[in-house]
């Protein structure tokens, strides 16, 4: 009993550190953007978690983790709608994880479950209009994130390869899988009005560093649950090595894309800084728990190389993704996880094509998804406010109201 309250304690811990990670994007979000987009973007980071944990409950985490009764054989091993429904056959034991309660789990896995969307609401911010992005929440977080993750984390068909795909805590299968999705948004809707005049790229400052700032370090910290809670158990070997490679991965990148970006553009970029940070702990999610600390400072190094030659080739292929939530969470996701196959403890030519099958799985399925849910929603509803509502702000025409009434500069 002491073991389970151990471990049940920890992984709560987690789940609400995972949780904070929320405030953290959203930070991030609206630093890097202009205020008068403020509020829509506070209130998209809102629905997303709401809804995702209540998607999460109705349907998402039987579909993700089919497996829990022997009778859950249906189409794509579907459990049954709601919480309860894997409780169904009355042989599932509330200790029947490594010691912690279904309870537990349900609630830490459904704060990764919305991360998935937020990634894409970065890439999207200040020009999506707000409807057709929270129906797009619904079907993206509600169906297509929990298939794609029983396929490894719900014992699917990468779990079952020869040599398993591998991913800890999600490099691919989330930061990968909101990223693909991005991508495809951000083809779908377009540049911001004055991001490339005359084929020249045009800075759109964000208008708190600060509170980016602010974001990025509770991000950080929320690594600590997203990665730490990702070992299942309180085992003190395994998740502290866990917060080591952590914490040493988002330090190099930091470092090394402040001094890459350096050498290429001759400034001390802090946005660059920050987002080499989340590119070094993108990049060592995948593999956080079979890495040495040296083997973590080199992923994250170079996951930090990456982000600066990753957010010039985007500006270079005219996407404009606001907050560099391509460059962080997809392309340094897929360096992440095919870095498992390459460094650590699981280092061999087979990982490394398991990783590769892996990624090109989650690739497949969800650039396909994302253009089928996106490009319906383009043809029919529209997904890109007017010209005149871009330029103004969605803060007023999306809700009425703006985030800062006593001090409202003249954005365009």
């Amino acid at each position: 009993m002491e073991t389970l309250t151990i471990n049940n304690v920890w992984m709560m811990i987690c789940t609400a550190l995972v949780f904070f990670m929320h405030l953290g994007f959203a930070l991030l979000e609206i630093g890097l953007t202009r205020q008068k987009n403020t509020l829509n973007i506070l209130f998209k980071n809102i629905f997303i978690i709401t809804i995702g944990l209540l998607l999460y409950y109705i349907v998402g985490f039987n579909l993700m983790y089919p497996g829990f009764t022997e009778d859950s054989t249906g189409i794509l091993g579907f459990a049954g709608f709601g919480l309860e429904a894997p409780l169904a056959s009355g042989t599932l034991d509330l200790t029947y994880n490594n010691g912690y309660t279904y309870w537990t789990d349900f609630l830490f896995q459904g704060m990764f479950a919305a991360t998935a969307a937020t990634i894409v609401s970065g890439a999207v911010a200040e020009r999506i209009k707000i409807a057709p992005f929270m129906i797009f929440t619904l079907v993206y977080v509600g169906i297509v994130y929990p298939i794609a993750g029983s396929w490894k984390w719900g014992g699917g068909f990468l779990q079952t390869l020869e040599t398993p795909f591998y991913d800890f805590a999600g490099s691919t299968l989330v930061h990968s899988v909101g990223g693909w999705a991005a991508l495809v948004a951000v083809c779908l809707l377009g540049a911001r009005i004055g991001k490339f005049k005359n084929g020249t790229i045009q800075a759109i400052p964000g208008h708190n560093i600060p509170l980016a700032t602010a974001g990025v370090l509770i991000l950080w910290l929320g690594w600590f649950g997203f990665n730490g809670g990702s070992v299942l158990s309180a085992d003190p070997t395994l998740t502290s090595i866990t917060l080591v490679t952590t914490c040493l991965a988002a330090a190099s990148g930091g470092v090394i894309c402040a001094i890459v970006s350096f050498a290429k553009f001759k400034n001390l970029d802090l946005t660059m800084f920050l987002n080499g940070i989340l590119g070094g702990l993108v990049s060592i999610t995948a593999g956080a728990d079979v890495m040495s600390p040296g083997d973590a400072i080199i992923i994250g190094a170079i996951g930090g190389a990456i982000i600066v030659f990753a957010v010039s080739l985007i500006d270079r292929l005219k996407l404009d993704d606001p907050v560099g939530a391509i460059a962080v969470h997809l392309i340094c996701g897929i360096w992440g996880t095919l870095s498992v196959g390459i460094f650590g403890s699981l280092a061999s030519v087979n990982q490394f094509i398991s990783q590769l099958i892996g990624i090109a799985a989650y690739a497949l399925i969800c650039i396909v998804t994302s253009f089928i849910i996106l490009f319906t929603l383009k043809k029919t509803m529209g997904l890109r406010v007017s010209e005149k509502e871009e330029l103004e702000g969605l803060d007023i025409h999306e809700h009425g109201m703006d985030a800062y009434p006593n001090f409202r500069l003249n954005e365009h």
